[in-house]
């Protein structure tokens, strides 16, 4: 046999191996997918965003289409938002600057009906502006309460089930989601969602109205004397 002959069947052989392994990986994959790990939720979404049906997010399982003239079964920057919101399924920690917005309003609603525990901080100057949704949120039975501060609290993050973080520049208004340049952040990743869950329990405690009616010891001890 010659040299040619043998560099011939050498490569021919390779040629085969190759093909072979290709093969047979293709089948093991077909046979057994792969799990692929993508490690911690992360999102981004930016807003304006379109215009669409978001009643399909708060019933389901209804067997009657939505009669309204919007656009159904369109995934925008806001409904994926909404489904966030409404995959809580043990709590959910809002910290707002402004709340006017009905759907998200509607939502935590929905929410509280399915019994979960909710706390919402909120800014003391601006649950009095025109279309606040936080009065008919009191008025459910959930828990609020507002900064009162020097200064505005100018927080707008959640925290889902204390371990999926929403947070980014976007109100809870219409016209923040419809109208504003915004950005909002869904993440799991706990390096992220760990501090948020810390300054919310700082905000939500500082914020406590028996603190602040509780008299000091300094005032105790004032009235003991007199």
């Amino acid at each position: 046999m010659s040299v040619v002959q043998m560099v011939k069947i050498v490569g021919l052989g390779a040629v085969a191996l190759t093909l072979s392994v290709e093969w047979l990986d293709w089948l093991f994959c077909r046979l057994w997918p792969r799990k692929i790990s993508r490690g911690p939720l992360k999102e981004v979404f930016f807003f304006p965003t379109e215009v669409a049906c978001t009643e399909r997010l708060f019933t389901p399982d209804s067997p009657f289409p939505c009669p309204c003239p919007l656009p159904h079964n369109v995934n925008t920057s806001f409904t994926r938002l909404l489904s966030h919101i409404l995959s809580a399924s043990s709590s959910l920690d809002l910290c707002v600057f402004a709340f006017t917005n009905l759907d998200l309003s509607r939502a935590v609603l929905a929410l509280h009906t399915r019994g979960i525990p909710i706390r919402i901080l909120t800014d003391m100057d601006y649950t009095l502006i025109t279309g606040s949704q936080i009065g008919a949120i009191r008025r459910a039975g959930i828990c609020v309460r507002c900064d009162s501060g020097a200064v505005h609290m100018h927080h707008k993050f959640a925290v889902v089930d204390s371990r999926r973080l929403i947070t980014g520049s976007l109100n809870w208004t219409l016209t923040a989601i419809q109208s504003n340049k915004e950005n909002i952040l869904v993440t799991e990743e706990p390096d992220l969602v760990l501090p948020f869950i810390t300054e919310f329990k700082r905000l939500w405690d500082v914020n406590d109205p028996a603190r602040r009616h509780l008299p000091s010891i300094a005032e105790k001890t004032a009235s003991l004397v007199l």
